[in-house]
């Protein structure tokens, strides 16, 4: 089984919080979506930013999160603009 620390972005630190809101695979990372468990995380950790929502997307995406491409970025940017008036 592959752990999440393997995946793109994902360090100590990060798998810690995505296994204390249940993600403990990559799998359920990729079935959950980077936008849900964002949304998990914001519940959980509120200091959580747009660069770990970057992180997840890149770690579904099997890349670093600085080469999203532009319009998934922005995407992201504003679905994280829209958690921020919740």
């Amino acid at each position: 089984m592959t752990e999440l620390t393997e995946l793109q972005n994902i360090g100590k630190e990060m798998a810690r919080k995505l296994m204390d809101i249940g993600i403990d695979t990559p799998e359920k990372l990729r079935t959950s979506g980077s936008k849900q468990v964002f949304s998990l995380l914001k519940m959980r950790y509120p200091n959580v930013c747009l660069v770990h929502l970057y992180a997840l997307e890149g770690a579904i995406q099997n890349m670093e999160y600085n080469r999203l491409p532009e319009d998934t970025k922005e995407d992201l940017k504003e679905f994280n603009g829209l958690l921020k008036w919740k």
